[in-house]
């Protein structure tokens, strides 16, 4: 039997003694309606569902992947796989968390008790944005394809630059326990996605140092959700076998 994996959680989360078996974890339906159930490995539990390939997932099983998760978060710890990972067989999820034990530990113990916040930037600055002229070069070789690529080599240098010095600035303003950053530019301009790490009880006081973070930093439109799923600061390896 195969099945659909959403994330790995502490059995404590969802019963009061540990069990052998797998069990069902009440009011909770996964991809396709499946019912969700706790699998039982030591100390943890690998929310899994039934699950029969045929063919791609559509994309409502994102939503119901990501809803599973949510709801395992307001019970405890989690540890979110990617979507799409599935298990083939009961031997191949045994296998692969008893490989990943030591760091599957690790990782319950550093997210215990945390939350991740999102924030995304938009930097409206006209010499940030990026413009047909930045990705375009001669097909020929010459001069002219040179001083393209140098040019576009120093406003890539510009925006990162920029994108470094705003990064660090709203790290400390907001004074996160872990941060991760990616940056993209288009036409609106430079675009920062930040995802932070803080307690989970410190929620309400991240979001006031929000509020006051986007009065000082101008020119900057910030949208910021959460609390969710540590989905950015999961760092086992673990996948399907």
């Amino acid at each position: 039997m195969a099945w659909y994996a959403y994330c790995i959680s502490e059995q404590s989360a969802f019963l009061s003694t540990r069990a052998r078996r797998p069990f069902p974890i009440t009011g909770m339906q996964g991809i396709n309606g499946a019912q969700v159930l706790g699998y039982p490995s030591g100390d943890f539990a690998v929310v899994v569902s039934e699950y029969t390939p045929n063919g791609a997932l559509a994309q409502q099983a994102v939503l119901d992947h990501a809803r599973v998760v949510s709801e395992c978060f307001r019970s405890g710890t989690v540890l979110p796989f990617r979507f799409g990972t599935v298990f083939d067989s009961d031997e191949a999820l045994r296998r692969a968390v008893r490989a990943n034990r030591r760091a599957l530990m690790d990782s319950v113990m550093r997210l215990r008790g945390k939350s991740e916040m999102h924030l995304k930037l938009v930097i409206r600055d006209e010499s940030l944005r990026e413009k047909p002229t930045d990705t375009v070069l001669p097909n020929v070789v010459g001069s002219e394809y040179l001083l393209r690529l140098r040019a576009k080599a120093a406003r890539q240098r510009e925006r990162q630059s920029k994108a470094r010095a705003i990064s660090v600035q709203v790290h400390k303003l907001l004074n996160p326990l872990d941060e991760a950053v990616s940056c993209k530019t288009d036409a609106s301009g430079l675009l920062l996605d930040i995802a932070h790490l803080i307690d989970s009880g410190a929620v309400q006081k991240y979001q006031n140092r929000c509020s006051a973070a986007t009065r000082q930093l101008k020119d900057c439109e910030i949208v910021v959700s959460g609390p969710w799923p540590p989905y950015h600061f999961t760092r086992s390896k673990l996948r399907s076998a």
